[in-house]
């Protein structure tokens, strides 16, 4: 019976005896058969096709949306709000109400003014029209007994000295002489008051204007009793409602102005040289990325913020989009430059950039180092302007290739 198990063990089959050692021949075959291929066609690499096209050169920035000012709005004078016909985020024109205040106070004491101003301009007319006519024809009246009064007193004077009249009778007819003088003196006085910039006439004028006065600051304290929008735009804040008690001065509202709209950002300093007033540039909000909108640069500060080694710049919006809010995070791509069938590379590809650029271009299998001259960088691609052309290809990661070393491109690694 051992010997037929031992008959059984000697017949198993040969892979099977030596299963172990068939695999590590079957792996060492698999690595040299890579190392062969690696050694004979070369590594596997991505690699970028080189493209004609237009190019536009971008400095890109973050910025915020900042308008022009903002209005504060506030009561003029004390009161208790009516009714607030407004909302917070609300659109609203030049000269719309904002705030009513109760009026009812303001409202009598204009009708009081009024009545002043009334009282005031009748007597002035009535100075014209009945003191003056009444004073010039007592002055006549007055004019003319002192011409009777003093030949009176010439009559007087000359029968006394004949002897006809006693001293008493000369006496009285100097006395009425010297009052009807002094009628007529008064009356003279009083004629110039009641003449055009005499004390009457002045007098009665001033009351007259500060009635008139008191009248329009009733009728502007009746208007401060409604708040409008001094200009068009929208409502950011609003910190009252109605029944409060405002005080003269405390704000209520903040208003955003319509139109104006400006977006800041600073600019690395590096980029100052590229920068020109009017430049196009396209934007867009962080909360809204995928909705564009234009721009133009119309600021660029003249000194730089030496801290953050940046610039800053504002941008004109000319069409604002209706989403659009203040301090509103934005993203800025200004175009600095345009070429038109510029010859572009990837800018991964490009070695030693700043210095000496270069690229590994693929020729006949083999990675062959290609000097270039670089022109306009843009976000992803370089131009060319000497060391390439159109749809020659190159490797994008030149880490461990050798000059003419052979290599394979990976499939659909070479982008359109």
């Amino acid at each position: 019976m051992k010997r037929i198990m031992s008959t059984l063990q000697t017949t198993q089959p040969f892979w099977k005896k030596n299963s172990l050692k068939i695999i590590a021949i079957v792996a060492l075959l698999a690595v040299l058969g890579v190392s062969v291929q690696r050694w004979g066609f070369g590594p596997e690499v991505d690699a970028f096709r080189v493209e004609q096209r237009d190019f536009v050169q971008t400095v890109v920035a973050s910025g915020h949306v900042e308008n022009a000012h903002r209005v504060d709005i506030g009561a003029q004078i004390t009161g208790t709000v009516k009714s607030v016909p407004v909302a917070e985020g609300q659109t609203v024109q030049a000269k719309q109400i904002l705030i009513e205040l109760e009026n009812t106070e303001l409202q009598a004491g204009l009708q009081q003014a009024a009545i002043n101003v009334q009282q005031a301009a009748a007597k002035l007319r009535q100075l014209r029209e009945v003191q003056t006519p009444v004073t010039e024809q007592a002055l006549k009246q007055a004019l003319a007994t002192q011409e009777t009064s003093q030949h009176a007193l010439q009559r007087s004077q000359e029968l006394y000295e004949k002897g006809f009249t006693g001293q008493a009778a000369l006496d009285e007819s100097q006395r009425i002489a010297k009052v009807t003088q002094s009628q007529v003196f008064s009356l003279k006085d009083q004629m110039a008051s009641l003449k055009e910039g005499g004390s009457e006439s002045v007098l009665a004028q001033a009351n007259l204007s500060q009635a008139k006065a008191g009248s329009e600051l009733a009728r502007a304290r009746l208007r401060y009793a409604q708040i409008s929008a001094p200009i068009s735009g929208t409502l950011i804040s609003r910190n009252v409602e109605p029944g409060d008690v405002v005080l003269a001065g405390k704000i209520l509202m903040v208003l955003s102005p319509a139109g104006a709209t400006e977006l800041v950002a600073q600019i690395d300093e590096k980029h100052l040289s590229q920068l020109t007033l009017g430049q196009a540039a396209t934007a867009s909000a962080d909360a809204y990325s995928k909705d564009q909108f234009t721009a133009v640069l119309s600021y660029i500060n003249p000194g730089v913020d030496a801290q953050r080694g940046s610039v800053t710049v504002k941008l004109k919006v000319p069409q604002a989009p209706a989403y659009l809010q203040q301090d509103m995070t934005v993203s800025l791509n200004i175009e600095v430059a345009k070429r038109s069938q510029a010859i572009l590379v990837a800018t991964e590809a490009v070695q030693e950039i700043e210095k000496s650029p270069w690229v590994y271009v693929i020729k006949n299998g083999k990675a062959v180092r290609q000097p270039i001259q670089i022109g306009l960088r843009g976000p992803g691609y370089c131009e060319v302007l000497q060391g390439l052309q159109a749809h020659e290809v190159v490797i994008r990661n030149a880490t461990g290739i050798q000059n003419n070393a052979r290599v394979r491109i990976k499939p659909l690694a070479v982008q359109p």
